[in-house]
């Protein structure tokens, strides 16, 4: 993409186009969902969502229950209004960002459903190359955020990113494994909290390379599902370990919905009358200082 203009401003969209919402739906259930991604879901012409997420939507409402939609994947909504849901799936996304350029020319408002945040290893970059592929820059766009799993996954085990932190996939399939093992080590070497998302991608040889600069005795966290409850593939649960044990619980970590969160020098355990958490503090307060 070229990075030549740095103009931010913006103009009046014509009325006769639509808007493409690129929306982050968090972990799925509608709990998690931001009240603005709900309301461009339950308004959009047209839905292109995945069969995982379209369960999760018809939970409270955000999309009609399956048996209404036609077999043409039309449906109307109890205020009369009609949507077309279109169902995505991974081989589909260069065709269905197309199909959505074209709605949105005909004056649709096009809701593009992403699990998680859609900016955080999500379709927002995909959509911005491929309107510029397809030269579709009269497109408008907007993004939607939602919750991603690092942040999803660190409420579940407390507080584990109150102090710098990043995030790491573990997904060689757009970048080569030297550089996901630079961006590791540098992490590790700086003392961030780790946060690793694609863990079913060579999981064991980025806690290897952690604990080269890091003591076996860093907590750490593995997360399934977070957000999901049993409505994922595994069923939500999290499980804290350290990091010299970590790939000893390869039982644990159950697919695409696994995060690893790996603890600095600080992060440690506290715990209350009902559980323990994971906490890493802001550094340098106490009380008096709050």
């Amino acid at each position: 993409m070229s990075s030549e203009s740095t103009d931010s401003s913006t103009v009046d969209q014509p009325d006769d186009l639509g808007t493409l919402s690129v929306v982050g739906i968090g972990p799925g259930l509608p709990d998690d969902m931001t009240q603005r991604a709900k309301r461009v879901i339950e308004t959009a012409d047209c839905v292109i969502v995945s069969d995982l997420y379209q369960a999760f939507l018809r939970d409270d409402g955000s999309l009609p229950p399956k048996d209404e939609v036609d077999d043409d994947g039309f449906v109307t909504r109890d205020n009369g209004h009609q949507q077309e849901i279109i169902r995505s799936t991974m081989g589909r996304q260069i065709e269905l960002a197309k199909v959505a350029f074209e709605r949105v020319r005909e004056g649709d408002d096009v809701a593009h459903v992403s699990g998680g945040d859609p900016s955080v290893y999500g379709k927002s970059d995909l959509i911005f190359k491929m309107a510029e592929e397809e030269d579709a820059t009269d497109v408008p766009i907007e993004i939607v955020p939602g919750i991603t799993a690092a942040l999803g996954g660190g409420a579940m085990v407390g507080a584990p990113l109150c102090n710098d932190f990043c995030t790491i996939s573990l997904s060689d399939k757009w970048r080569g494994w030297e550089e996901i093992e630079q961006k590791l080590r540098a992490a590790a070497i700086s003392d961030f909290v780790i946060v690793l998302y694609n863990c079913w991608r060579n999981y064991e040889k980025a806690v290897d390379i952690v604990r080269e600069e890091r003591t076996d005795d860093a907590l750490v966290a593995i997360v399934n599902d977070a957000g999901r409850k049993d409505a994922g593939r595994n069923g939500e649960d999290h499980f804290i370990t350290t990091l010299g044990e970590a790939t000893d619980h390869d039982q644990k970590v159950s697919g695409m919905g696994t995060s690893l969160i790996i603890g600095n020098h600080e992060t440690e355990t506290w715990s209350n009358d009902y559980r323990t958490f994971l906490v890493t503090p802001r550094g340098g307060r106490d009380v008096e200082n709050f």
